[in-house]
């Protein structure tokens, strides 16, 4: 079979519908969800494609408002003795005035189930087995078209998805998905479309393209994700900005001026992200330092947000980690990095390096560059992994901002292998040669590229991006 499959979305009033095409499109703008009943009052469909080419298309219609009064209806209108079929006896409902006014909503679900080749009959997981509900799928069922029952919110511990399941199976409807729109399963997509391939043996070329093509997109997107967290971590490790001036004021400039530029490399780089998950603007924020202004706005430079990612430091290097800067004192080649705390005087700065002495205290008072300190660019790391893991589990139907909880994800139960590397392993070695680098840094912002001559050109930076991107896996 060659034509497109044809799916009616249908169900109880709010019990997910729109939410459901949403996910499964990817579209945060698809119709209109609300927690008030009866939001969707017309039918509105989208295709979802494959390859370029539509491999389904479903149709979202209103909520079943009045099962059981229409259900009593239709079964007035046969006359004594009278055996229609199901479809006939819808027919011949949709025929009445009353399917034009106080039926209307019903109606066109009625009509759109005709016009399909199957159904989801979506289910709010968290409502009780009602006779409304049975009444529902009394209806439904006389459309003749096969019905896959889907349960929503399964991941709320308010679920009832047992007593659904078995309830359903009573209605001789035994292929049930669970499938959450909020926070769906990573291979609850698949199983979705799996059950429905069986139930629609014809369509199931259209459907195993579809779910190879997903398979193929999701890859892509982690893909593509991982690099952009590995072009910001790169850029940051590159980035310098050269303080000539040896007063207090002029680096405590420098160290504002650079520390808004890594906050801000770090916005790009999150917008990026939930562009690229095809989210909003303002569906990511970190919890305990919250949101401000629609920024990703904790403060990176605080010890507190280190330790919350559990990041552990040394009481030597506390102080630079709480300037977010390390300062580079080019002689020869050494770097001190983190030693420095903020507002330190370059006259006085050299007895935190004790035996390095008067040398190294004459080259601070005359050149001093500051860069991004390692403790930050691990926090940076674990921020932006903790955020690909939170995007790759949400719903597009979610309507509450991605909260980002940096005490439990310390646990060892949050932690992946991915983020314990960050965490406590030594940091990759791509970032250490972006340190001599500073031509990879991006312009302006006080990220410094006044050596863009100088380096191995873009293969070393393109190889040092593939060893980071792999580290993110």
């Amino acid at each position: 079979m060659s034509g497109i499959l044809r799916v009616a979305v249908v169900g109880h009033t709010n019990t997910g519908k729109t939410s459901l095409l949403r996910t499964l499109a990817r579209d945060v703008d698809f119709g209109e969800v609300s927690d008030a009943a009866g939001t969707t009052r017309h039918v509105e469909g989208l295709r979802l494609m494959a390859d370029g080419r539509p491999a389904v298309e479903l149709f979202d219609t209103p909520g079943m408002e009045d099962a059981i009064a229409l259900l009593e209806f239709v079964d007035a209108l046969a006359a004594p003795g009278e055996r229609l079929d199901g479809p006939a006896r819808i027919e011949r409902f949709l025929a009445t005035p009353d399917a034009h006014g106080r039926f209307e909503q019903e109606a066109k679900v009625l009509r759109q189930m005709l016009a399909s080749d199957a159904a989801l009959y979506v289910v709010d997981a968290r409502d009780p087995v009602l006779p409304k509900h049975r009444d529902e799928l009394g209806l439904l069922a006389g459309c003749a078209r096969p019905l896959l029952p889907v349960l929503n919110f399964v991941a709320s511990p308010e679920a009832r998805a047992t007593d659904w399941r078995t309830a359903l199976a009573r209605l001789n409807l035994h292929a049930v998905v669970s499938f959450d729109t909020v926070a769906p399963a990573l291979d609850g997509e698949r199983e979705l479309f799996e059950t429905l391939a069986t139930l629609m043996h014809d369509h199931r070329p259209a459907l195993q393209r579809l779910m190879d093509a997903r398979v193929r997109e999701a890859e892509e997107r982690r893909r593509a994700a991982r690099q952009l967290v590995a072009a910001l971590l790169l850029e940051l490790a590159a980035c310098r900005d050269r303080v000539g001036d040896a007063s207090d004021a002029a680096l405590a400039a420098a160290v504002a001026r650079l520390r808004d530029a890594v906050r801000q490399r770090e916005q790009a780089c999150v917008d990026a992200l939930l562009r690229l998950y095809r989210f909003r603007p303002g569906d990511a924020r970190a919890s305990e330092l919250p949101l401000t202004d629609g920024r990703w706005d904790d403060d990176l430079f605080n010890p507190e947000t280190l330790r919350q990612m559990g990041i552990r430091l040394s009481t030597g290097v506390a102080a630079g980690a709480a300037a977010g800067v390390g300062i580079d004192l080019m002689t020869g080649g050494l770097t001190l990095g983190a030693a420095a705390a903020l507002g330190a005087v370059a006259g006085g700065l050299w007895q935190t390096f004790g035996h390095y002495g008067e040398r190294i205290a004459a080259r601070l008072r005359g050149h001093r560059e500051l860069t991004v300190d390692d403790a930050i660019l691990r926090l940076v790391a674990l921020r932006q992994h903790q955020l690909l893991g939170a995007l790759e589990g949400r719903g597009h139907a979610a309507l509450a901002p991605i909260e980002l909880k940096g005490e439990a994800a310390v646990g060892d139960d949050v932690f992946d292998e991915v983020a314990e590397a960050w965490r406590d392993g030594p940091l990759p070695y791509a970032l250490e040669r972006a340190r001599a680098h500073p031509e990879w840094a991006p312009g302006g912002g006080g990220m410094a590229r006044d050596r863009g001559g100088e380096g191995e050109g873009d293969d070393a930076r393109e190889t040092a991006l593939a060893e980071l991107a792999e580290r993110l896996r």
